[in-house]
């Protein structure tokens, strides 16, 4: 049986780095993946339209350069897709917008097996999964999707009342902040409330650290992983492929455009 490797990764203590993209185009991935500076990508699903053909390409691009593959998905519908997602191939899931460790129990159960050792309700769906392996016993099976690396956003007030809870529940492997959703469930614009922000964050490492799990940080700056490495993370996203595209495009794109129409 092949081991999920982001899961190998976390069990062994190593730094991971991503990056996240948009787009469905397998040669996306390709193109991230042949840097070799990326240990997964992250498909935002939660923002992106897609059918399952497209997790089975982002997947199998993903293992065919040797890295890992992470799933972002909707609260409403987390459940179908993150069991889809893994079907087709993929290693971890970003859960988003839980506010209790009700709620995180219950993503957990949905995509743990459906057996006597893990308890959980995800069957024996016939599709690639990792790797594709398609002759692995029903228990062997069952520890492969048992690998799977669950991340969960922090990202509402109320969650963050709950982290200590949540960080305790067993299979919460990493954590990560979201700002603009926090703000959003505080009444707040993200620029006005910037040290408010910032001193959340450093409080949801803080506990994370201390329950065991690991944080995550998105960050677009080599000053800003200084930063977040001397708080204990040694887990990173690292830009974004429709914020990089802006970026692009605000920039000398804008600066070319003036030129050409002055």
């Amino acid at each position: 049986m092949r081991d999920n490797q982001f899961r190998l990764m976390l069990n062994e203590g190593k730094p991971t780095v991503g990056t996240r993209i948009w787009s469905t185009w397998p040669v996306i991935t390709e193109t991230c993946a042949s840097t070799g500076i990326f240990d997964y990508v992250e498909f935002v699903a939660e923002y992106s339209p897609f059918t399952q053909h497209d997790l089975e390409g982002l997947a199998m691009a993903c293992e065919l350069h040797g890295i890992s593959s992470m799933i972002k998905v909707d609260f409403q519908n987390r459940f179908y897709v993150a069991q889809r997602a893994l079907a087709a191939g993929f290693q971890a899931v970003m859960w988003t917008d839980h506010k209790t460790a009700q709620e995180v129990k219950e993503s957990l159960y949905a995509i743990n097996p459906d057996c006597p050792e893990f308890a959980g309700r995800f069957g024996y769906p016939n599709n690639r999964f990792p790797y594709f392996q398609p002759y692995l016993t029903q228990m062997e099976h069952a520890k492969l999707v048992k690998q799977t690396v669950n991340c969960f956003m922090i990202e509402k007030e109320e969650t963050m009342k709950n982290l200590d809870e949540i960080c305790s529940v067993p299979g919460v492997d990493m954590v990560q902040f979201g700002p603009s959703d926090y703000c959003m469930s505080r009444g707040w614009d993200v620029k006005n409330h910037r040290d408010e922000v910032r001193e959340v964050e450093e409080e949801m490492i803080k506990i994370a650290l201390k329950h065991g799990v690991q944080p995550r940080c998105e960050l677009d700056t080599p000053e800003k992983a200084e930063y977040y490495k001397a708080l204990g993370v040694k887990h990173f996203c690292v830009f974004d492929e429709i914020r990089d595209h802006q970026a692009i495009w605000n920039g000398p794109c804008k600066q070319v455009a003036d030129i050409a129409r002055r």
